[in-house]
């Protein structure tokens, strides 16, 4: 068993354009926050907001990182999001052919958090935000 730091974790986040999807993905592989992130076609979601019931068109983006990187990489969408408050849930993959678990933790791990965070900048600079 793994130690719990490197523990895999699926992070599930909505988005509100493909777009917007596309440019999260690409800056938290860039940055090594997540080894994959997989974007779902578009989704109807229905949730309160404000004191009342909305419905809107979302796409699904599904990231495989590690819970040492969940800290980071919920700070780098928080901090890049049109949502003033993003959907970032985080639930640990339970079962997993170890191949895949060796390969998605030697492509997240860093050395440090400042690291994470230059990357990710370095990522959003180049992605003409």
């Amino acid at each position: 068993m793994m130690d719990q730091a490197s523990d895999p974790i699926v992070v599930l986040m909505t988005a509100g354009s493909r777009e917007e999807a596309a440019r999260l993905a690409d800056i938290l592989v860039n940055a090594r926050l997540a080894a994959c992130v997989q974007i779902l076609p578009e989704i109807e979601s229905v949730y309160h907001w404000q004191g009342k019931v909305e419905r809107a068109p979302e796409i699904l983006l599904l990231a495989k990182t590690t819970a040492e990187n969940f800290a980071a990489l919920e700070a780098a969408v928080r901090s890049l999001h049109s949502y003033e408050t993003p959907e970032i849930i985080a639930l640990p993959i339970t079962a997993a052919s170890a191949p895949y678990l060796e390969w998605l933790t030697a492509n997240v791990l860093l050395q440090n958090r400042e690291t994470n965070q230059e990357a990710v900048a370095k990522s959003n600079s180049t992605q003409g935000s």
